[in-house]
């Protein structure tokens, strides 16, 4: 068997034809081989890859094939791919490109300024990628409800439980020492006035009404979002979504669809066990600091509870949820590359989150005051 890429030149063109096995059997075979191929078109201007005599190929003949389009592209030379009768080849070629064209040098870092020049042209685009991906997913809930079987309902309560259940010890801990917090500064700041009655008062209204959705949305964003992220975006590389796909199941429906249900589903009760814990903090510093008896603090806390505190809070967390999800999955299925790649989607969609669950609770903020809620 013979291993060898044929060259055949007219002018500044020239057609390279593979023949042999190009897998990781004959690795070094190969990579001599396109070696003496890419010596063999200097002068050139364009290049044709012809598969059509390629006996064999893997992963690692696609990439070595790959690598030397690259090369003589950055050469400066055209390059077209035919692959009549071999589709199989021209589809690794073209993945692993595909996975290479997001690949920089460290040498090639663009200014500050060319930078946010850059990101100011990639924002209609992404803005439409965005709008699409939400577009798909408000399509995909009638359908999920209309056609259950396209719909992974068995993974929801596993999703529930890594949401909700798994969450729980780390937003408790956090609204309670929100709790405790809120009451050093109400006792410092309203002590002055001799108005420590009114911190049991203060506690309600900044946890039910902010604090208590916003920082239970804040940590499911940094826990919960971040293993959506990173599990999605793992699918992604791996090439399980594209057999989610194969199998004729939408992805936004069988995956994405059920994650936001569990979020939606878990965040409110979070937030509510959020701020039973929070009033705990508040009584504890309260009666730590001042003459307030605990049964003064729940009698004065039993008044401040209203229905616009309780019911203002916890109507904004499937909002809250619903971003976190969105953003997490969009971001996990827009991946493309290998480990960098996940991680570097995991952490933007983090961020994505945490400032989309602000963005989201200033806005309520901002409709219940022009409400008069």
């Amino acid at each position: 068997m013979t291993i060898e890429i044929q060259t055949h030149r007219e002018g500044e063109r020239a057609r390279l034809v593979p023949t042999g096995h190009f897998d990781l059997a004959h690795a070094a075979t190969v990579s001599a081989a396109l070696q003496s191929a890419q010596s063999s078109v200097e002068g050139c201007r364009s290049v044709e890859l012809d598969l059509a005599e390629l006996d064999r190929v893997d992963g690692s003949g696609a990439v070595l094939l790959a690598q030397l389009v690259d090369r003589l592209e950055a050469n400066g030379l055209r390059t077209e791919i035919v692959a009549a009768g071999n589709q199989k080849a021209a589809r690794l070629i073209a993945l692993h490109r595909g996975r290479k064209s997001e690949w920089r040098p460290a040498h090639a870092r663009a200014s500050t300024l060319a930078r946010i020049g850059e990101l100011a042209a990639g924002l209609p685009k992404s803005a439409a990628r965005t709008f699409d991906f939400f577009g798909r997913f408000a399509a995909a809930v009638p359908k999920a409800v209309a056609a259950p079987r396209s719909m992974n309902w068995g993974s929801i309560p596993k999703l529930i439980q890594d949401a909700g259940a798994d969450s729980l010890p780390v937003t408790s801990a956090a609204n309670l020492l929100v709790g405790l917090i809120i009451a050093f500064l109400g006792i410092s700041q309203l002590g002055r006035f001799g108005a420590v009655s009114f911190v049991p008062e203060l506690v309600i209204v900044a946890q039910f009404r902010e604090l208590g959705p916003l920082v239970t949305a804040i940590v499911v964003a940094g826990r919960s979002g971040a293993g959506i992220a990173s599990e999605i975006a793992t699918m992604k590389v791996s090439e399980e979504i594209d057999a989610v796909r194969a199998m004729g199941f939408d992805p936004v429906r069988w995956l994405v669809v059920p994650r936001c249900l569990a979020l939606a589903i878990m965040l409110p009760l979070l937030t509510w066990v959020g701020n039973v814990l929070a009033l705990l903090g508040g009584m504890i510093a309260t009666t730590a600091l001042t003459n307030m008896t605990p049964r003064a603090y729940v009698i004065a806390t039993a008044d401040a509870i209203t229905g616009s505190n309780l019911v203002g809070g916890l109507a904004k967390t499937p909002f809250l949820a619903l971003a976190i999800g969105l953003i997490a999955c969009g971001e996990g299925l827009a991946t493309q590359g290998g480990a960098a790649a996940v991680g570097a989607r995991t952490t933007t969609a983090v961020v994505l989150a945490i400032f989309g669950v602000l963005v989201i609770d200033a806005v309520f903020t901002v409709l219940y005051a022009l409400v008069g809620i």
